[in-house]
């Protein structure tokens, strides 16, 4: 069930993914430290006597995370499972973990999450930057190589085997992960406010210090200048967006975007240009931004309605300019200035 909703308008909205406001934040101390990880650039922001502790911390997990994880680094863990002819491959408890998940989160999601799918990502180009349009025979024939039901994983043992002719990647899960790792360590050092910013992925950790909601801009696909059409307002959660915005290529005239359908071994096209995952589970908003952009408004509306115990809410901007919201973020979302005339409906279960 869809129906209208009257959003509140927000004011101008800032150039910047998170909007801080000018409000208590400014009287505790601080800590920002920018790193380059995962092919993107984070900001970690920590506030408290433990900002530093904490920022030296973050720094370390996410370096020995990237080493591990890393499609692309000859030394990681995914990099021996791709390259490892069918072998059985030992993995690290961190490894371990987030592959079991994201395979749990490709089956509840019926497929249309597929860390399989990376042969597809691999054929258009997207890792090297050598873009390409595969024919229609090469499509079928990456299509047999993606199935995650193939990938084998030992509970026992910690190891993982992957068939010949198959690589996956944890682009859609990782930092999801990441988010969920370092928030639970922050909090364990004392930390109850933090702001980290993992390239796509927002990840908080509690309130502001003033004990007010962070407030993320949702980017306006269709921006050249990168703006913002609403703001959502979130506490001690994940913001996880997927677009067709952030990596593509045009060719003739049409735009192919990085986020694979497993269904074809090409860009996704189900109508909508980008979607946002809300939720207190980080790997789950990564998963769900992607699978949900593949599955569409529809297929993805009807998840949510399905699916209650993943806690997420979601927002979808369709391709006619539309946008859609879940009903749990009913009261945590605003226009921003100058989107006043967009139709917004709430999804209802």
């Amino acid at each position: 069930m869809k129906r209208r909703l009257s959003l509140l308008l927000a004011g101008v909205l800032a150039a910047g993914a998170v909007l801080t406001g000018c409000g208590g934040e400014e009287k505790v101390p601080s800590q920002s430290s920018q790193v380059f990880a995962m092919d993107t650039v984070m900001l970690l922001t920590i506030y408290g006597d433990q900002a530093q502790q904490g920022l030296d911390q973050a720094t370390q997990t996410i370096e020995k995370l990237e080493k591990l994880w890393s499609a692309t680094d000859e030394n990681s863990e995914i990099w021996a499972l791709n390259h490892s002819q069918g072998s059985w491959v030992a993995l690290s408890e961190d490894t371990r973990a987030v592959l079991e998940r994201g395979l749990e989160l490709c089956a509840l999601t019926d497929g249309a999450l597929d860390l399989t799918a990376y042969s597809a990502v691999q054929a258009w180009g997207f890792p090297t930057g050598e873009y390409r349009v595969p024919d229609e025979a090469e499509l079928a024939q990456l299509m047999e190589t993606i199935d995650y039901t193939q990938v084998e994983l030992d509970g026992e043992t910690g190891q993982a085997r992957l068939p010949e002719g198959m690589s996956l990647d944890l682009g859609a899960v990782a930092k999801g992960r990441l988010g969920e790792v370092l928030s639970q360590d922050l909090k364990e050092l004392g930390v109850t406010s933090a702001l980290l910013e993992l390239g796509g992925n927002i990840q908080t950790v509690g309130t502001k210090p003033d004990g007010s909601r962070w407030r993320v801009g949702i980017q306006d696909p269709d921006s050249q200048e990168g703006g913002y059409l609403a703001i959502v307002e979130v506490a001690d959660q994940a913001v996880v967006t997927s677009g067709d915005y952030q990596r593509y290529f045009e060719e003739n005239g049409q735009r192919y975007c990085h986020i694979m359908d497993p269904a074809t071994a090409a860009p996704a096209d189900s109508g909508v240009d980008s979607v946002t995952v809300v939720g207190s589970d980080g790997t789950v908003c990564d998963a769900l931004s992607t699978a949900l952009y593949v599955m569409g408004e529809e297929k993805g509306a009807q998840f949510w309605k399905d699916h209650p115990e993943l806690n997420f809410e979601a927002i979808f901007v369709s391709q006619d300019g539309s946008i859609a919201v879940t009903a749990g973020l009913e009261d945590h979302v605003t226009l921003a200035d100058g989107y006043q005339d967009r139709e917004v409906t709430v999804i209802e279960r």
